[in-house]
């Protein structure tokens, strides 16, 4: 009796010690994000000369007012929203292509396609700047959307076919089997079935692709010019002058990029958890 109440003590005392080692992970990870807010209020003044929690006596939220109105951040939040939306549809899409052509079905050369893919993975992005942007200007693609979009699309292919892989082959073989004996095609198949099975892993995939597409700097910065196609992201710099620069409005800034990045990830996280567990079990 005193063995078994000093093993539950035990485990009790286990279960409180990853508790508060769980809190004070996420406290952390919440600190930047309290830090960001409260330093969003402050002026240039206040930026400076109080500590980094201290919230000012007279809070500035015109901060948001003035970015949304006088900073063209709204045209910059649409631009990021439509750009991020269109290239993860096409990244994941095709991605699903390529993993059901691969894994599901037999044809040759199929694994020599897969690596030709998983090869994109050890390209380095700066190392390609210089000749797509010739790449674009010849095809008068420069300070147009699109080819931020096929810049996306391309590096952003490799890795969610990757993630794909282990589900699609984890995947039983007798449903596909039982739809090809009831007179399914194989547009059918993948539309109506294959792809509502992977619904958890996609949303992995999706929220990951956004999370990259929403906070990239690189491509943006080179090969748009013009304010009418910048994205959030490079939008900050307006309030970067040779002279002065205001920090709240680029705190303003970031937090309101953060925002969207917050909310999809806490209505998708189920479905992200859903995806991961799913993966591990099958098979």
């Amino acid at each position: 009796m005193r063995q078994r109440s000093g093993v539950l003590l035990l485990r009790r005392s286990g279960y409180s010690l990853l508790y508060i080692a769980l809190i004070a992970v996420a406290v952390i990870q919440v600190l930047p994000l309290v830090w960001l807010f409260i330093f969003s209020l402050k002026n240039n003044q206040e930026v400076f000369n109080m500590a980094p929690f201290a919230i000012p006596a007279h809070p500035h939220w015109s901060n948001y007012e003035n970015v949304w109105s006088n900073g063209n951040i709204g045209q910059y939040f649409i631009n990021s929203v439509w750009i991020t939306a269109v290239s993860l549809a096409l990244t994941v899409m095709l991605a699903s292509f390529v993993t059901f052509a691969v894994t599901r079905m037999r044809w040759k050369s199929s694994s020599l396609v897969l690596g030709l893919f998983m090869v994109g993975l050890m390209i380095p992005v700066h190392s390609t700047l210089i000749p797509l942007f010739s790449m674009f200007n010849k095809l008068h693609l420069t300070d147009n959307p699109v080819s931020i979009i096929l810049s996306y699309v391309a590096f952003n292919l490799p890795t969610t076919i990757m993630i794909l892989l282990g589900f699609y082959y984890s995947l039983p073989k007798e449903v596909e089997e039982a739809a090809i004996i009831d007179g399914c095609s194989v547009n059918t198949m993948f539309f109506r079935i294959v792809l509502p099975m992977t619904s958890s892993v996609l949303a992995t995939t999706a929220i990951i692709n956004m999370i990259y597409n929403w906070n990239e700097f690189i491509f943006v910065n080179t090969f748009i010019s013009s304010d009418h196609f910048k994205t959030l992201t490079v939008g900050v710099q307006n309030f970067i002058g040779q002279y002065t620069t205001d920090w709240g409005a680029i705190g303003a800034t970031l937090m309101i990029s953060i925002l969207p990045i917050l909310l999809v990830f806490l209505i998708m996280s189920e479905r992200i958890v859903e995806g991961i567990a799913a993966g591990s079990v099958k098979g």
